[in-house]
């Protein structure tokens, strides 16, 4: 009994182990069939942008951030106390040089004036009687020491007066635009009351800040160019006109100035912008879109498009079957990861130091489909480095 039952079990043992053996087998199986399925499933082209990599004129520059500023700018304040009486502009006009745009009321002072000019006529009425007398010889000296100070000091009083009723208005001391007025007609106001901004628009300076170790690369003179966009963006031109002789300690920093022409008045005081110092020119350098540089853990690579018939050593295709040359078939193309050196930039273009040579197609958009070796189709229908107004009117030519 015991005999039968241990044939049983072990029978039972052969049939589970031979059961599980056929589920492990056929679990491997189906993992190497699927291995074998995807390494030999052809990867389906990707397609990517390029460009061919040319030597080129460089234009290297000094980048910074700058602040605006009028040649000509102050914020125009009255000179005594008074009551406004008269404001004679109006927000962004145009006004000349000397022109009165507020006037204070100043009837108290008129009536002064008008009382010394009378005593002053007296004293000089005085002063040529005084005169008179002295030529027929009946004046005494006395007399007229005493009318020609009297006079004097008349005149000098009329002219106090006049200039204590000349800071009842404010005039402007050179031709700009003001800005919104500061006070109301009726307001009563104290000297140093700020009544408007007065900004000459046409000729704009710059102050921007560069580091020490670039203050050798600026020179007076140097031409500039600026804008509220990014660095592609300056459409102002102007060049610099000082450069501090001291580095602050504390920053490390040179202050530099510049002077554009606003003849649009496009530029505003107080705005910042993008400055761009213009270096010498460089010929021969080879530089790429910014687009086409990937950065990663393990430096800087782009792709380099190539035949994958030459990249991996193949033949030629063979001749026909009649005999008769075969026509030949355009090479397939594949991306392939190259390590570079990236240097200087400017605007949308990085310079390459190492790594490429003149004549490489490289990828320009679509690397992130890319992986070394896969194979590509080129289609430059639209070129990111363009505007897109740009790029539509190269897609339908």
């Amino acid at each position: 009994m015991n005999r039968r039952f241990a044939i049983r079990f072990i029978i039972a043992l052969v049939l589970l182990a031979v059961v599980c053996g056929g589920l492990v087998g056929f679990n491997i199986f189906r993992d190497r069939a699927i291995q074998q399925y995807f390494a030999s499933m052809p990867v389906p082209p990707q397609t990517v942008s390029t460009t061919t990599a040319e030597a080129m004129r460089w234009t290297p520059g000094v980048d910074a951030i700058g602040t605006v500023r009028a040649v000509q700018g102050v914020d125009l304040t009255v000179e005594t106390s008074g009551i406004v009486n008269e404001i004679r502009f109006k927000a962004n006009d145009m006004v000349d040089a000397g022109a009165v745009l507020l006037q204070l009321d100043d009837e108290v002072e008129r009536a002064d004036l008008e009382a010394q000019k009378a005593q002053t006529s007296l004293a000089q009425l005085a002063l040529n009687r005084a005169l008179e007398l002295q030529k027929r010889g009946v004046g005494t000296d006395v007399n007229l020491d005493t009318a020609q100070a009297a006079s004097r000091a008349g005149a000098s009083n009329v002219a106090k007066l006049q200039a204590v009723l000349d800071q009842k208005r404010l005039t402007t001391p050179f031709r700009g635009t003001v800005g919104i007025p500061r006070v109301e007609v009726g307001q009563y106001v104290t000297p140093g009351t700020v009544v408007v901004t007065l900004q000459n628009l046409e000729t704009m300076r710059v102050d921007f800040t560069v580091p020490e170790q670039q203050r050798d690369l600026l020179k007076i003179g140097q031409t500039i160019r600026l804008g509220p966009g990014g660095a592609d963006q300056l459409p102002f031109s102007g060049k610099i006109l000082g450069i501090d002789p001291k580095i602050d300690p504390e920053t490390r920093l040179v202050s530099v100035r510049g002077e554009v022409a606003n003849p649009d008045g496009q530029l505003t005081p107080g705005q910042f912008v993008q400055v761009r110092v213009e270096l010498p020119p460089e010929d021969g350098i080879l530089a790429l879109p910014q687009t086409a540089l990937v950065t990663s853990l393990y430096g800087d690579f782009i792709y380099v498009v190539r035949p994958a018939e030459q990249a991996a050593g193949k033949p030629a295709p063979a001749a026909g079957d009649e005999g008769t040359p075969a026509e030949p078939a355009k090479p397939q193309l594949a991306a392939y990861q190259v390590f570079v050196k990236a240097g200087r930039r400017n605007e949308d273009k990085v310079e390459i130091v190492e790594g490429l040579k003149a004549g490489d197609q490289v990828v320009t958009a679509g690397q992130n489909r890319l992986s070394n070796g896969v194979p590509v189709t080129v289609d430059n229908t639209i070129d990111p480095n363009k505007p897109a107004a740009a790029a539509d009117q190269q897609a339908q030519k």
